[in-house]
């Protein structure tokens, strides 16, 4: 009898590809998903790991039993959520994991709406940046991730986790106010080429979407300054440091002093918002009223 504790392990070292990251995500040592994962050859009775230097990779029969797993995995969080409905106690905490900007735009309003709906309800929430908030789904560390589609990110489709879209949104061109180009309209990316930029750093979602723009645009952005707080960025392009593109919701309410912002003309870079939870749990009485509040609190921030 294969032990489904045995079939998480598994799949967190598919996900991590090293015994240590496995371990690490799952809090045992590297001996005790080692231990895990033998005992699971010799319940299935097939080698299910080649082990390299470099790190592991499944088998063919590996392949074959973590298909399984994903489905049996999910089957045992749906088998939890209805015996909690079952029970009929919707009370207890949910962890939400989201990037800055997800918390003050749709976590924090959701806070507000589950407290009235649902009282015995709290979310817990962990700020992550947007691709760090899905393998702390994966991991059990996190009930709920707020997140973003990035080069990467698990597809719609992956076994492992259910997705609920909750908003899209472009990302604005910020500009010097002594810009050649800051008195028009809609900003041609192109017209940009020559300018020296700013950005997220490299492994920001964000990051990969600026370059994708640019690249799409026909020429590869000369990033001069980093950072990860829009603040900061918008700051720079006020001082002239170069220019930016920043998703529109981060900019709201923002003081932009000496910078300007103005939409892209043409087709812009966009950012997917969604929320995820581990496949199986989306209808547990616990997490669905969470998802249903941020679906909620996201319904007014679709842009074009």
């Amino acid at each position: 009898m294969i032990d489904p504790r045995r079939l998480r392990i598994l799949r967190a070292v598919a996900d991590h590809r090293t015994v240590t990251a496995a371990a690490s995500a799952l809090y045992l040592t590297p001996s005790a998903v080692s231990q895990q994962l033998n005992a699971l050859e010799q319940e299935t009775g097939h080698a299910l790991l080649i082990r390299s230097g470099k790190g592991v990779e499944l088998t063919a029969a590996g392949e074959i039993l973590l298909a399984h797993a994903h489905a049996v995995l999910a089957q045992l969080e749906r088998a939890e959520a209805e015996l909690a409905d079952y029970a009929g106690g919707a009370a207890g905490e949910v962890m939400v994991a989201s990037f800055a900007t997800g918390i003050a735009e749709v976590v924090a309003p959701a806070v507000g709406r589950l407290a009235t709906a649902h009282p015995g309800i709290r979310m817990r929430v962990w700020d992550a940046e947007g691709d760090e908030s899905l393998p702390l789904v994966l991991g059990g560390k996190a009930d709920v991730a707020v997140a973003v589609d990035y080069r990467g990110a698990p597809r719609e489709d992956d076994l492992r986790l259910a997705r609920v879209p909750l908003y899209a949104e472009p990302f604005d061109a910020v500009l010097p106010a002594e810009h050649p180009l800051s008195g028009v309209d809609h900003v041609a990316l192109a017209g940009l080429a020559d300018s020296d930029w700013i950005g997220p750093y490299p492994g920001n979602p964000c990051h990969d979407m600026v370059l994708l723009a640019c690249e799409l645009a026909g020429f590869q952005p000369r990033l001069k300054h980093s950072s990860d707080d829009f603040r900061a960025v918008v700051a720079l392009a006020g001082a002239g440091a170069g220019v930016a593109l920043v998703p529109r919701s981060a900019l709201r309410g923002m003081e932009l002093k000496d910078a300007v912002v103005r939409p892209v003309a043409g087709p812009a870079a966009t950012r997917r918002v969604f929320a995820a939870v581990r496949r199986g749990a989306e209808e547990h009485p616990l997490i669905r009223p969470v998802l249903d509040a941020l679906v909620t609190s996201a319904g007014g921030l679709t842009t074009g």
